[in-house]
């Protein structure tokens, strides 16, 4: 990802678009917490059963998706105090993929490149509606790194929500790679500002919520075949549930307080505005800070392969450990999540790259809600 300079003062107050995530309603209700199972490995190449091709899943059955359904790393492998305060502060932002609009062949569809926008601190300490995101480790050959994610809604277990959407590249390499281990995920991270750079801080200033390992993973099977940068992207989301340190307690909803619906097959016409969230880990950014994006316009358009649905494109600084941050925008009073940070590039102020949850990414959920514990 792009190191960015021009960022605003660490402590701006908030802006109009700040609020977004503030008109959350709570939603905790009675414990519910979720237990593991049998892990199924994911499979090298799409079923046959697809009918009509890799982005068209709506003749899958049942069996189709469980064989995408992996283990991200169980409690005997990762257990959460595995993510020490010393080991989440070292942990490297996940670089976010970086492509070219400027230099884009004439075969990817873009608007022009969006306004400059900026990236300005989350006011502490985090309520619950902040503290729907987090950061997300996990260890990789190349050592531990950090991304962001957002606790959302589970339809299947309403108020009492173990799930966590973010974006694929946090959790699976794709094509020819493997899944991250170890994923961990520590809601409103830093929540009150007590972790400065250089100074040591403790598990409960990292960790006010805990730590809550994932237990279940799913990205997207055209993901899991694809790789390089581009048209895989279009399909950058991936879906963690997760249990806490403590296996009979309550769930991630009711510990944070709050959780975030996701709106599938939104109109591209309503998404007129979008807030991006997430924790920037690369200078000028240290990692300790929720960081948010407003954008200035309605998110511009960005398509590898036309038959599939078109990224929305902002302007946005922020640097790599953002990726898989959720984005935002007000629908009946409420947040709702529309898509996660997938892709970034220099434009010169730099933007960011979300995928437009459509059919693929509802099908995948309402399994992954569903059919796993």
């Amino acid at each position: 990802m792009p190191k960015h300079t021009g960022r605003a003062p660490r402590r701006r107050p908030a802006a109009a678009g700040a609020a977004v995530l503030a008109a959350l309603v709570l939603t905790a209700t009675a414990c519910g917490p979720d237990g593991p199972g049998a892990p199924a490995p994911p499979p090298a190449a799409l079923p046959r059963a697809v009918p009509t091709g890799p982005d068209d899943l709506a003749g899958w059955k049942l069996e189709d998706w469980t064989r995408y359904v992996a283990d991200s790393g169980s409690a005997e492998e990762a257990p959460p105090d595995a993510w020490t305060a010393g080991r989440m502060a070292a942990a490297k932002g996940r670089p976010t993929p970086e492509y070219p609009l400027a230099s884009a062949p004439a075969g990817v569809q873009h608007d022009a490149p969006p306004p400059a926008g900026r990236a300005v601190p989350q006011p502490r300490p985090y309520g619950p509606a902040s503290a729907v995101v987090g950061r997300l480790f996990a260890g990789t050959a190349h050592g531990d790194t950090a991304c962001s994610g957002t606790v959302v809604s589970d339809p299947a277990n309403p108020g009492r929500s173990n799930l966590v959407y973010t974006a694929a590249h946090c959790l699976h390499e794709g094509g020819g790679g493997g899944w991250l281990k170890g994923v961990t995920f520590v809601p409103g991270y830093n929540r009150d500002g007590g972790a400065v750079r250089g100074r040591p801080a403790t598990e409960q200033q990292l960790a006010p919520y805990g730590r809550w390992t994932a237990v279940r993973a799913l990205v997207s099977p055209t993901w899991l075949r694809e790789g390089g940068v581009g048209a895989r992207h279009q399909y950058d989301y991936g879906i963690v549930r997760v249990r806490g340190e403590e296996a009979s307690g309550p769930s991630l909803e009711e510990v944070v307080g709050a959780a975030v619906p996701v709106w599938f097959n939104a109109p591209r016409e309503q998404v007129t505005s979008a807030a991006a969230y997430g924790y920037p880990a690369e200078r000028p950014s240290d990692g300790l800070e929720l960081d948010r994006c407003d954008a200035a316009t309605a998110p511009g358009r960005l398509s590898f392969d036309r038959a599939r649905p078109p990224m929305y494109v902002i302007g946005c600084p922020m640097t790599g450990g953002a990726d898989g941050g959720g984005w935002f925008i007000t629908k009946d009073g409420k947040p709702n999540l529309v898509s996660v940070t997938a892709l970034g590039g220099r434009t010169p102020d730099g933007y960011l790259a979300g995928p437009a949850l459509q059919d693929q990414a509802k099908r995948a959920f309402d399994f992954f809600s569903k059919s796993t514990r």
